[in-house]
C-alpha cells in the first residue's frame, strides 16, 4: 500500500480515496465543493492525505491530494492551504483519536435528516440499521462551522473505538474506520439505513424496531462478514474503470 507513482508517496491510499469522491457524487451524498475526507498516513495518525480547498468532488484525482500535517498551524498559510473546516474538523479528529486512520463526512440527504430530530440515533429498524446498533454517537451541541475549537470538541466524542458514526446535530455525519474501504461501506450503509428510517417514519405506521439482542447480534456478524468491504470498493473503481474515469490520476 506504500506503492508510488510518478514519485507521489502513497499511491494506492490516494486512488482509493479519488474512487470514494467519485462515487460519492453518483450518489449524490456530496455537496458540491464542500466536505471532506481524510485518511492517515503515518503511524500515530497525524500526518493524513485530504481534498483540496473547494474542488468538486466528481474532478478529484488521486495526485490532487493533500498531505496535511495535524500538528502544522502553519499548514493554513500556504498557498495550496486546505479548508479552513476541513482543518478544524479532520486535523481535531486525527489528533485526537489515533483510531480513526480514515475520515468521511457528509450531508447527505437522509442522514442528515436524521441529524435534525429530537431523537437522533438510528434504530434497528431493518439490516443494514442493526449494523450501527451500539455504534452510533451523538453530537447534540452544534457551536457552528467546524473550525479548531468545534472541531477538536466533535474529536472528544470518538473516545469509544467501537462508535464509527457520528450523528452531528443539525449539521451531517461524520464516518470513521481503518481503511477508505471501510469506512466508505460504512458511510454508503448508513445513508441506506437512514432512507429506509426515514421512508417508514413518512408511512405514518408503527414500526417493527428489532429487539436489542438481534440488533446486537446482527451488527457483530456485519461487523465480522469477511471482505465486503474491500471487495465493494475494488467493484466501484473496476466501473469507474471501465467508464475511463480519471480518478487514478
Amino acid at each position: 500500500m506504500d506503492g508510488t507513482r510518478n514519485n507521489i508517496e502513497h499511491w494506492q491510499e490516494r486512488v482509493d480515496l479519488a474512487a470514494a469522491f467519485r462515487w460519492t457524487v453518483k450518489l449524490n451524498m456530496h455537496e458540491g465543493v464542500s466536505n471532506h475526507f481524510s485518511l492517515a498516513i503515518n503511524d500515530d495518525g497525524t500526518k493524513f492525505l485530504m481534498n483540496p480547498n473547494q474542488m468538486h468532488f466528481s474532478r478529484i484525482k488521486a495526485s490532487d491530494m493533500l498531505v496535511i500535517d495535524a500538528n502544522d498551524p502553519a499548514t493554513l498559510e500556504g498557498p495550496n492551504a486546505p479548508d479552513p473546516t476541513a482543518w478544524g474538523l479532520h486535523g481535531g479528529l486525527h489528533r485526537h483519536c489515533p483510531h480513526a486512520r480514515c475520515a468521511m463526512h457528509v450531508h447527505s440527504v437522509h442522514a442528515t435528516v436524521l441529524a435534525c430530530m429530537k431523537d437522533k440515533i438510528l434504530p434497528p429498524l431493518e439490516q443494514n440499521a442493526a449494523m450501527f446498533y451500539d455504534r452510533q454517537v451523538v453530537d447534540d451541541n452544534y457551536g457552528g462551522l467546524a473550525f479548531e475549537e468545534e472541531g477538536e470538541r466533535c474529536a472528544q466524542l470518538f473516545d469509544d473505538p467501537k462508535k464509527k458514526v457520528m450523528i452531528m446535530g443539525n449539521h451531517g455525519i461524520m464516518v470513521i474506520g481503518d481503511t477508505v474501504a471501510e469506512t466508505f461501506n460504512r458511510m454508503y450503509f448508513f445513508e441506506r439505513a437512514c432512507e429506509v428510517y426515514i421512508r417508514a417514519l413518512q408511512t405514518g405506521q408503527p414500526l417493527s424496531i428489532l429487539p436489542d439482542e438481534i440488533a446486537a447480534k446482527t451488527a457483530d456478524e456485519i461487523e465480522n462478514y469477511p471482505e465486503q468491504d474491500i471487495r465493494h470498493l475494488a467493484e466501484l473503481k473496476a466501473l469507474l474503470d471501465e467508464e475511463g474515469s480519471n480518478y487514478a490520476e
